[in-house]
């Protein structure tokens, strides 16, 4: 491996605009070097911005560095570039198996499997989507363990998103009385409304439960909703407490959640604590 990381450093040394650089990125990947990686693909998109292949190597080393929401990205515009990149598909997938949409992910992998009707790795990850196997699919990277959780005290009312993209800015927990427990929101003027976006919402995780029970859907995991000036998406961490994450309009229904996982973890950790 050592070798041919040389070699190929080389080839891209002699012609930068080679793409080389897209096995040099994977080796590097697979070897561990994610920094390394992470420059040999940038540099890439740099100079092959419309390369669905180098979108999808920096999705996986993305995924590798759990940075899932980015990965999403990554892997969409792979897509939007060229619909039936099988990689990205399996990709995204792979994300949306994780935030527990199976419907998106079973969609992408028949997608896939349209293109590459013989790949073993698909039927493998529809085995285990419908099996309900709490690994994800096969044609993507194993997620990574559960953080430790931060020791008592750790995390103050004000911080219980701290380290998430977005800080508390689009992020709102509040209770089931709808008392704000973190997070804040402005509208589009800029205006908090923090307070009394959390006075609507209370009782929401209630009657969203009740409705999923009515029809028959079984106990709900998530919402999400365009609107014409933004998304949103909703998540309960607990069966108390409600998460409600905002985005601008155009940011897709899949990173809403991917981020929407990422806070909920912080928020069930945090909850936790006190």
């Amino acid at each position: 491996m050592a070798d041919e990381i040389r070699a190929l450093s080389a080839q891209l040394a002699q012609d930068p605009q080679s793409l080389v650089f897209l096995r040099l990125g994977e080796a590097l990947r697979r070897k561990g070097q994610l920094d390394s990686a992470t420059r040999v693909a940038m540099n890439g998109l740099e100079r092959h911005p419309h390369l669905a292949d180098a979108h999808d190597l920096y999705a996986r080393i993305l995924t590798d560095k759990h940075d899932y929401a980015r990965a999403f990205d990554e892997w969409d515009m792979a897509v939007r570039v060229a619909p039936n990149h099988t990689g990205a598909l399996k990709g995204l997938a792979f994300l949306y198996f994780k935030v527990g949409d199976i419907a998106q992910a079973e969609a992408h992998l028949e997608q896939a499997r349209k293109v590459e009707p013989d790949d073993p790795t698909i039927d493998q990850a529809f085995e285990m989507i419908r099996g309900g196997a709490h690994a994800p699919p096969a044609a993507a990277p194993s997620p990574p363990p559960a953080a430790p959780a931060p020791a008592a005290g750790a995390l103050d009312e004000t911080r219980v998103f701290a380290g998430l993209e977005g800080a508390n800015e689009g992020l709102l927990l509040i209770d089931g009385a709808g008392r704000v427990l973190g997070g804040s929101l402005r509208d589009g003027s800029g205006s908090d409304v923090t307070d009394s976006v959390a006075a609507y919402l209370a009782g929401v995780s209630q009657e969203a439960a009740r409705t999923a029970k009515l029809l028959g859907l079984g106990a709900w995991n998530g919402l999400s909703a365009e609107g014409q000036h933004g998304n949103v998406h909703l998540a309960h961490p607990t069966p108390e407490a409600l998460l409600l994450v905002v985005g601008e309009r155009g940011t897709p229904l899949g990173r809403l959640a991917i981020l929407a996982q990422r806070a909920t973890s912080l928020a069930r950790r945090w909850l936790e604590q006190q």
